[in-house]
């Protein structure tokens, strides 16, 4: 499938999960902001139901992206630690060049945090990892176009 959407199943749990706050909790807060912004009368100029409205269109446009990827998830099956870096696997890895030790869990786009250590199997980093087993190094293109060699020390 074309438009498949790549996650794990804890990915895919807080998709409905965030799909489910923003349908049951959000719509009906936004409501009130709305209602409450026509109760002060005109609509020409009034900040708080365009702040409101504005506010509407983000979160359903929101529900209707993750709607999308929910409809299009395909689960990756938990991976079996064979040793090599799949989609699933959290990697180890060390900095060649700064001896710094890093750790990752590979996951589809849909799920990618760097922040919490989630990465994108079609990010530069994640690409390069893909297949890969313990003991390799790996090279992989900085934002700046600098060469970055890492070694993958656990899978």
């Amino acid at each position: 499938m074309k438009n498949e959407t790549l996650i794990t199943a804890e990915g895919l749990k807080e998709l409905n999960q965030e799909l489910d706050y923003l349908k049951l909790v959000k719509r009906k807060e936004i409501s009130e902001k709305i209602k409450v912004a026509l109760a002060f009368g005109d609509i020409s100029e009034n900040a708080e139901y365009d702040e409101a409205k504005n506010e509407q269109a983000n979160v359903e446009n929101r529900i209707a992206k993750l709607e999308l990827m929910i409809k299009n998830a395909k689960v990756i099956k938990e991976v079996k630690n064979n040793g090599i870096v799949s989609i699933g696997s959290r990697v180890t890895i060390k900095d060649l060049e700064f001896d710094e030790i890093m750790e990752y869990t590979i996951v589809g786009s849909a799920e990618a945090d760097p922040f919490k250590g989630k990465i994108s199997n079609v990010s530069p980093l994640g690409k390069a990892l893909l297949d890969k087993k313990i003991g390799e190094i790996i090279e992989v293109e900085s934002p700046t176009g600098d060469m970055i060699k890492y070694e993958i020390l656990t899978v």
